[in-house]
């Protein structure tokens, strides 16, 4: 992968909010409100394969006990600039590659119910060969995805999106699915604490005038974030793509 195919990852710091963001923690089942740093992914799944970008910052965290409650998130933790992935195996004929560049925007959820956080720019379905130089691509608008709503894409392929919150459940488009997750140290739930670690799934329908074997592509939001145990930086570890295989499976929850 070429410079222009790395993603852009930046350390970020998310400020709290009064000083009961900064309050320090407690035992038993008292609420409380910290900051926790995290490490993680964002990826952007279409046809059962994704391009994923890491990242690293500090999240806003809400807890009852050691059961998260709510969490908030800075934009830009995660960044891409034609961060591309080709895709060969027939499974996902006619995607023959995927290319990313996108930015988070700030983001609040509360347990269980998910929540919401936009996605700032653009995925590209490269159809029938590899990106960039596919026979056709489908350029999907990212603004509804993690909030909800509809947005269209005039082009050589008009591009029709549906977007919708983010969940730890399951999410469903067609006959495939997304899972989320929450899952502590422990076996009891304590999310909410170093070595934590959540995923958050959102679903995208997308819909193109293209013929009727790429004339609907599912596709799916992954946001993956591990509550690391110490509070300076840490280093990213892996690489920039995340192979995110979304099939038809139920939801495991904590």
């Amino acid at each position: 992968m070429g410079a222009s195919g790395r993603a852009v990852v930046r350390g970020m710091r998310v400020v709290a909010v009064g000083a009961a963001i900064a309050a320090t923690w407690v035992g038993g089942g008292t609420a409380r409100a910290a900051q926790l740093p995290f490490t993680g992914s964002l990826a952007v799944a279409i046809a059962g394969f994704g391009v994923g970008v890491p990242g690293q910052g500090v999240a806003d965290v809400g807890a009852s006990g050691k059961h998260l409650t709510g969490l908030a998130l800075g934009a830009g933790a995660f960044q891409a600039t034609a961060l591309t992935v080709s895709i060969t195996t027939p499974a996902a004929a006619p995607v023959g590659g995927l290319q990313i560049t996108a930015r988070n925007g700030a983001g609040s959820f509360a347990r269980p119910n998910g929540g919401v956080m936009p996605l700032l720019g653009t995925a590209r379905a490269c159809l029938f060969g590899a990106c960039p130089n596919a026979f056709a691509n489908v350029v999907v608008p990212l603004s509804v995805v993690g909030q909800g709503g509809i947005v269209t894409a005039q082009g050589p392929v008009n591009v029709t999106v549906i977007g919708a919150p983010w969940t730890t459940g399951t999410a469903v488009v067609g006959t495939a699915t997304a899972m989320g997750f929450a899952r502590g140290p422990l076996q009891s739930s304590s999310t909410a604490q170093a070595s934590g670690e959540i995923q958050l799934v959102t679903p995208i329908r997308i819909m193109t005038n293209l013929s009727a074997d790429a004339a609907e592509l599912p596709g799916f939001g992954v946001l993956t974030l591990h509550f690391v145990p110490e509070p300076t930086t840490i280093a990213l570890v892996g690489g920039g793509l995340l192979a995110t295989a979304v099939a038809g499976r139920r939801t495991r929850r904590d």
